[in-house]
């Protein structure tokens, strides 16, 4: 059990667990993980961070990456990942929600929800995926602006300035754009929706010493690369955002169509996890366990007596 014993509970803050995590020798690859299940998961995987997708949480609550969701929605993903995983998590902020302020009061409740780390991308709303077409992009001096409240508010939040800049303004824009939000207070870069492996290389070249976030999201516009290469083009971290929701929703999709078709689960079962398999992941055993140590009956010895 991860995070109901004091024992256990990691005692520093969550930004400081994801900068150890970075200041080790390689690239640390960071899976989507759209609920508490997938983190534990996750966490059986062997993996040491996990990532929620802006795409992710919103498709999951059934709505379109357009920005339509709110801090508190996303808190509520933030609280039951690190709640089920234990470990450092990076958070999809958009555009940060409004301006200064609203930065502001992102980072300091997404650090209250127990986030380790944050994103913020240079769009105006209403806000697109970052590997589709005709994205709006805000001013350098006022996403700088925004990269610096976050700098202020943050106690602990590690934060990257995502630019989308690439596809719109050139490479040189891109970097631009990068060294300015550096200067404004971001401890890394996240440049969105490079498509070739030069593009990655030059990108890392021309920001010397700057920890780079890459983004291998499927059918997008950035080929397909592993963790390995990444690192080999330069990157510090490696996030698959949607993957995990992709995977999943296309289950329940086939899922749905048996039962509709069949008049029931049965020829769906060897694609299911077991009871067994289900318990151990979330841990039933030791829940049970837990609640034992602390609840213990009392049995009355004696009827009580009418006064």
């Amino acid at each position: 059990m991860t995070y109901l014993l004091g024992a256990t509970l990691p005692t520093e803050p969550a930004g400081e667990r994801f900068r150890a995590l970075l200041a080790r020798p390689g690239i640390l690859g960071i899976p989507g993980t759209h609920n508490g299940l997938a983190a534990r998961q996750a966490v059986a995987a062997g993996f040491e961070a996990c990532y929620l997708s802006g795409g992710a949480m919103s498709a999951s609550m059934g709505l379109p990456d357009l920005g339509i969701i709110t801090v508190d929605d996303v808190c509520f993903f933030v609280r039951q990942v690190v709640r089920a995983s234990a470990l450092p998590v990076l958070v999809d902020g958009d555009t940060g929600y409004g301006e200064a302020l609203n930065v502001m009061n992102m980072v300091r409740s997404f650090e209250d929800a127990g986030a380790a780390a944050v994103h913020l991308e240079d769009q105006i709303l209403p806000k697109k995926c970052g590997h589709l077409n005709d994205k709006k992009l805000a001013a350098p001096e006022d996403m700088a602006a925004k990269v610096s409240a976050a700098r202020h508010a943050r106690r602990h939040l590690f934060i990257i300035a995502r630019t989308d800049a690439a596809a719109s303004e050139g490479m040189d824009g891109a970097v631009a754009r990068a060294k300015l939000y550096m200067e404004a207070g971001a401890d890394a870069i996240f440049p969105e929706a490079m498509n070739t492996a030069e593009m990655f290389k030059e990108f890392a070249a021309r920001m010397p010493g700057v920890p780079l976030l890459a983004n291998m999201t499927e059918f997008g516009r950035t080929p397909f690369f592993t963790a390995a290469e990444f690192e080999a083009f330069g990157y510090k971290m490696v996030i698959w955002p949607v993957s995990s929701l992709r995977v999943s929703a296309q289950a329940s999709e086939k899922l749905y169509t048996a039962i509709k078709r069949d008049g029931g689960a049965h020829n769906c079962v060897d694609a299911m996890l077991t009871r067994k398999e289900l318990y151990a992941t979330i841990d039933y055993e030791g829940f049970e366990a837990l609640d034992a140590t602390i609840v213990k009956t009392v049995v009355p010895e004696a009827m009580p007596q009418v006064k």
